[in-house]
């Protein structure tokens, strides 16, 4: 691949990158204040026990209703995607699987004590499990893509 093209995708990947941290800051931190009630009529929860609130929206999931669902156990995954599938694409060194699904734990955790610290949202140990997989569902995405890409024209980014 020229030099120049590879330039140019990284370019834009960062951009994507940046683009994606934004969208991702906006609807973890503010999109979800709006429609609550005051801070100071609000009670903070938290879930420190894994898969409890993955088992209750599948358990409730009739009355819970579909967007409830699809946004808690789908969106955290759908939510870390980007970050599985443009990092690699922009940093050569984050091509290893297991850097990904690190680096989506890291993300998701910092995301997750910024919550409790500020308690926008809500501390759940579940939200980690659902963005870390989706961090390495991203990376599995880039690497099937990169896999196809070296096939068609045999070189490597």
């Amino acid at each position: 691949m020229k030099k120049e093209t590879k330039h140019i995708i990284r370019t834009l990947g960062t951009v994507l990158f940046i683009l994606y941290v934004l969208a991702l800051i906006y609807f973890l931190f503010f999109s979800e204040e709006y429609g609550r009630v005051a801070m100071e009529e609000r009670e903070y929860r938290y879930n420190l026990i894994p898969f409890v609130e993955i088992r209750r929206f599948w358990v409730y999931r009739k009355q819970l209703g579909f967007l409830a669902v699809f946004t808690n156990l789908f969106g955290n995954v759908i939510g870390f995607l980007p970050f599985g599938f443009i990092l690699p694409v922009i940093l050569e060194r984050m091509r290893s699987g297991w850097l990904i699904i690190l680096a989506g734990f890291g993300l998701s955790v910092t995301v997750e004590v910024i919550q409790l610290i500020t308690k926008v949202g809500c501390f759940d140990v579940d939200d980690m499990i659902l963005n870390t997989a989706g961090a390495a569902l991203g990376y599995l995405l880039f690497f099937i893509c990169n896999h196809l890409r070296r096939k068609i024209y045999g070189k490597k980014i």
